[in-house]
């Protein structure tokens, strides 16, 4: 491998498939290098499912990307012909000050996003499926779904070769070089390749190939389950059933529907409380004590899962920032390197509109939309976590 590019893209997970879609697209001659194959289930762009929310209680600041990635998804969905979006309607349980609830209706407020707020009895009567506690509201809104991480990845990436780019997998990057004058150099087992400019898309790779940036990264495992509810799947269909997040003190679950029929099961998770991780070694055995530990979550919750039979687990990697906002941004000490990386577990949502502004930060230099949060260069520690 000894040529040039206008680009070369690292990562063809959730990212980087987007952004070599995009720059494509855009007539860029693109390399994507990928370490494992298309699509796979070794990183974080896997599990079946992730949600979509626009009032998002992470910040106001995010609510014009997410607005813009439905515009987007709906667009992918047709240039595929693969539905990877379906819309669901989405909630958030929690006590009224909770962050999520509180969050997600400052969100709504400030950008006039529709939305209701339930109370537990109204909770209960909508979506009999939930037994939240006297004390619980619940956030609603329609605009919420689900979107399909392997499917919308695979999207990306054929669309991409249709659009001329060149993909290499099971060809990872062993390491990158900025070079005099500008231009970089990226060098694989195969080889090295040269190009303008760079996209750093790594995942949970990233401390690897940025070991210098300034905010610094640590890799978690999660793990994710599977139950068939008691009295089967009917009231967990994607018609009566929305996708959730359940906020408590010290703890945050999340779920949604039965999506792929009764065999399959009902999807849930816990967002916080997942260890160190190497990603090269990752512990993907699912323990009878997480097991255990999801379903006395579920017991006072949602019931019908919590006396379900368990039928899978998997486990996959968050990159953590210490303020959990994502990395995105030309890298601070070489503009024609973009990176993209700490997505925190909730950036999937996200990913057709970061392919786009990672397409205009390679290209032009700059993008209209709001990422200043997002800054490589700004000062973090990691005692801003949340337990």
């Amino acid at each position: 491998m000894s040529q040039s590019y206008d680009v070369i893209v690292i990562g063809l997970g959730g990212m980087g498939s987007a952004a070599a879609y995009h720059l494509a697209g855009r007539g860029q001659r693109v390399l994507g290098l990928e370490r494992f194959g298309p699509a796979h289930s070794l990183g974080a762009s896997h599990g079946g499912s992730r949600i979509y929310r626009q009032s998002y209680a992470e910040g106001p600041e995010y609510v014009p990307l997410l607005l813009r990635a439905r515009e987007l998804w709906d667009r992918l969905g047709v240039d595929a012909e693969t539905e990877v979006f379906t819309r669901t309607g989405g909630i958030v349980v929690g006590h009224a000050d909770s962050l999520m609830v509180a969050g997600s209706l400052h969100s709504a407020r400030e950008w006039g996003l529709a939305h209701e707020v339930l109370d537990a009895a109204e909770i209960r009567s909508r979506f009999p499926t939930f037994s939240p506690a006297d004390d619980d509201v619940a956030f609603y809104e329609r605009q919420a779904g689900v979107v399909r991480p392997e499917l919308t990845v695979a999207a990306h990436l054929r669309l991409a070769e249709r659009r001329g780019a060149e993909l290499r997998f099971n060809e990872p990057a062993t390491r990158w070089e900025a070079l005099p004058g500008g231009g970089v150099r990226v060098i694989t087992a195969e080889g090295a390749a040269t190009a303008d400019r760079l996209v750093i898309a790594p995942g949970a790779w990233a401390q690897r190939l940025l070991p210098d940036l300034a905010v610094p990264l640590k890799v978690e495992r999660r793990a994710t389950y599977w139950f068939a509810p008691e009295g089967g799947v009917s009231l967990f269909d994607i018609t009566r059933h929305p996708v959730y997040i359940w906020d408590t003190p010290g703890a945050e679950m999340y779920g949604f529907p039965a999506l792929d029929g009764a065999d399959l099961g009902v999807k849930v998770g816990f967002h916080y409380g997942g260890g160190a991780a190497d990603p090269d070694h990752l512990d993907r055995e699912i323990r009878p004590v997480e097991v255990e530990e999801m379903q006395v979550f579920l017991r006072s919750r949602i019931p019908a899962l919590a006396v379900g039979r368990f039928l899978r687990g998997t486990a996959c990697t968050y990159t953590l920032t210490p303020d959990e906002h994502f990395v995105l941004s030309s890298h601070p000490e070489h503009s024609q390197v973009i990176v993209a990386c700490g997505f925190s577990g909730h950036g999937f949502k996200f990913v057709p509109v970061i392919g786009e502004i990672l397409a205009d930060l390679a290209i032009d230099g700059t993008t209209h939309h709001p990422i200043p949060l997002f800054d490589a260069s700004r000062s973090t520690t990691f005692g801003a976590l949340q337990p």
